[in-house]
């Protein structure tokens, strides 16, 4: 071949992409797959999907293939990582929002809010950092969780040794800050990393590195601070793994030695690993996880990982919720104990004991309730912004997320079939004479939530939406996916603990039940038995008070009890309110326009209320949750009945919030 047969072109690599609109990574891996892969173990060839490409891809598959029973005497360190991707707006959102969340109150040692500090500073300030992310194709988040944490007095310095560490086998600087926690049973750091390295480029870190060589470097500076686990530690850990019901580290030992029929074998060289093997597959024998085929030898059961995994993790959330009731001084019986399954839980009403982190890289909370039925019910509750902060002992409703589609979606799919798979207001409203136009732009804004969410609708230039065949099982698909986030619905029925109610002027939860044509029913045991009692007093009170009265042997309450109650408060809470502010007091009325600043919500006996502050006077109004986010902000609404319908900003027209 001849010089003037090659033409150069400059440039990177992924530039000049061989095919037109592909990178040039997808082409390699292309190419790669199509020439039969990579060989694998016993030199078959597997599929190539660039789990080995990314920095630090060496060292990670060093660490992670260490002798397992060398690494028993390194002290353990829990990591868990995520790769959030920070190329839309909504990502910078979440990487602002990630930031303030674990720098909120109540997470140092003596309740401060959290400090973020850095590889040379103590106090970083987190806008500069997500400034300079700005641009970033994604940020990589970790948890560091030492099991001896506690003998630490800060967790600075082990973090920077990491970071440390991490930048040498990385091979470049990484730009990071980090937040310590000690809130929880086990200190913990919060680290998020920059998906830049320091030359500018995409920091790609490998997959191995990432699952398992930032533990194994964690492990070995906490092993050097701490020293090495003593022999008897070791071994009295693993007795103990012999009986326990989860997965544990003899579980992952037998789970690598079985042969191609799941069967593993008892003897070993060693006469202590060789008892415990034969501890535990008599132990997984009766949980029915494990068969002996013939002595000395068994059989695995298949996805025994799994069942052991959620064993495990309904053993712990079980020990935390007889921890909590505990430290609430009450005594629930262990058969009452409860782990709700959104996808088939019925609704559940009682008192919040505990709310909680279930997986803090994810915010995931969770609520522990005492329920009216007599048990108690674990709930996780999914997002910690979906659900507003819950004071503990409220009554709360929670039912579980409809996964189904709804009729807006099923009205789309029939406008859409009559008209050639289209959609549009002007085609709605020629369908369906008797539709509004405000009526038909609730199903574009439903549209346009799909789109956003799952591209699973397609929106042309002239505002024509697309609409497929199988519409509604796309949006009953769109609501499951919402589900896995916000799996269930938390209604705050009171805010006021049980024993304030019975005695409270106002109209509250015991009120409404007392009143109620279809009231819920209580066990006699537990707070179902609470709340019995609890109405007893306050029927008393409302004889006391003079809003009722015994009659051979029932009480009648006087008509307009809760209205009497409501205005009741009102009058006691606006006097103070009026000397608090300087204001006058202006109580509004149906059809009355309200127009004024929202200063804050106001906790009554009878529910919240909005607090709209104008020059002269205030007036308290029914409250929305959107309101809170508009805090100091104009806005405007239009009384009707005991409801108001908003409008937030200073503009004359706009969305209106009923």
């Amino acid at each position: 071949m001849e010089d003037d047969d090659v033409e150069p072109r400059l440039g990177r690599m992924r530039t000049t992409p061989i095919r037109r609109g592909r990178s040039y990574m997808s082409q390699v891996l292309r190419a790669t797959n199509l020439a039969g892969g990579m060989a694998g173990p016993g030199g078959q060839r597997g599929r190539f999907h660039g789990n080995r490409s990314g920095v630090g891809v060496g060292v990670g598959r060093v660490l992670a293939s260490r002798d397992h029973f060398a690494a028993w005497r390194q002290r353990r360190v829990i990591v868990k990582s995520r790769i959030v991707r920070l190329d839309r707006a909504k990502g910078m959102n979440a990487a602002r929002a990630h930031l303030r969340y674990i720098q909120r109150d109540g997470v140092t040692r003596d309740g401060a809010p959290g400090q973020l500090y850095s590889a040379d500073q103590d106090k970083v300030d987190g806008r500069a950092f997500l400034d300079r992310a700005d641009g970033d194709p994604h940020q990589f988040r970790f948890i560091v969780s030492p099991e001896d944490g506690q003998h630490y007095d800060d967790l600075q310095s082990l973090t920077r040794r990491l970071m440390t560490q991490m930048e040498q086998d990385l091979g470049t600087k990484l730009d990071w800050v980090a937040a310590d926690h000690f809130n929880t049973g086990r200190p913990h750091t919060h680290i998020i990393l920059r998906g830049k390295d320091e030359r500018g480029y995409d920091l790609v870190i490998a997959r191995d590195y990432i699952t398992q060589g930032i533990r194994e470097r964690a492990a070995e500076l906490v092993s050097l601070d701490l020293g090495p686990r003593a022999d008897i530690e070791i071994e009295d850990r693993l007795r103990c793994e012999m009986d326990q019901e989860r997965l544990t580290s003899i579980d992952r030992r037998l789970l690598r030695d079985m042969d191609s029929d799941r069967a593993v074998v008892t003897s070993l060289a060693d006469p202590l690993q060789q008892s415990l093997r034969a501890g535990r597959l008599q132990k997984l024998g009766r949980l029915g996880l494990a068969d002996e085929v013939e002595p000395g030898r068994w059989r695995l059961a298949e996805g025994m990982d799994d069942v052991l995994r959620r064993m495990g993790e309904r053993g712990d959330i079980i020990r935390m919720m007889q921890r909590a009731f505990t430290e609430h001084g009450l005594e629930r019986a262990p058969g009452d104990y409860v782990i709700a399954d959104p996808a088939r839980m019925t609704p559940i009403v009682g008192r919040v004991v505990e709310r909680g982190l279930s997986e803090e890289l994810d915010d995931r909370h969770y609520l522990i309730v005492d329920g009216i039925d007599g048990r108690s019910h674990y709930v996780d509750i999914g997002k910690g912004e979906a659900v507003e902060p819950i004071p503990p002992g409220a009554v709360v409703r929670i039912e579980p997320e409809s996964i189904e589609a709804r009729a807006v979606d099923r009205t789309i799919a029939e406008v859409a079939a009559a008209h050639g798979g289209r959609y549009s207001i002007d085609l709605h409203l020629r369908h369906d004479p008797a539709a509004t136009e405000s009526f038909a732009e609730t199903h574009v804004r439903r549209l346009e939530a799909m789109r956003k969410a799952k591209g699973s609708v397609e929106r042309e230039a002239d505002g024509t939406w697309v609409i497929a065949p199988d519409h509604v099982e796309r949006a009953a698909a769109f609501e499951a996916h919402r589900a896995k986030a916000t799996p269930v619905i938390v209604h705050t029925l009171a805010s006021l603990p049980l024993d304030r109610q019975a005695g409270a002027d106002g109209a509250t939860w015991l009120d409404r039940e007392l009143l109620s044509a279809d009231p819920m029913p209580l066990r006699e045991a537990g707070f179902g038995a609470e709340v019995r009692e609890a109405i007893d007093r306050r029927r008393q009170w409302l004889i006391a008070e003079g809003l009722a009265q015994e009659e051979q042997g029932r009480v009648m309450v006087r008509a307009n009890l809760l209205s009497t109650l409501r205005r009741r408060e009102l009058n006691l809470i606006t006097g103070q309110l009026s000397d608090q502010l300087g204001l006058a007091y202006t109580e509004p009325r149906p059809g009355e326009r309200i127009d004024g600043i929202y200063r804050r919500p106001v906790e009554l006996a009878s529910g919240r209320y909005a607090l709209i502050e104008n020059s002269r006077e205030f007036t308290l109004v029914p409250w929305r949750p959107v309101l809170d986010r508009h805090i100091g902000k104009k806005v405007s609404g239009l009384m009707r009945g005991d409801s108001i319908n908003w409008t937030i900003g200073r503009q004359r027209s706009g969305p209106s919030i009923s």
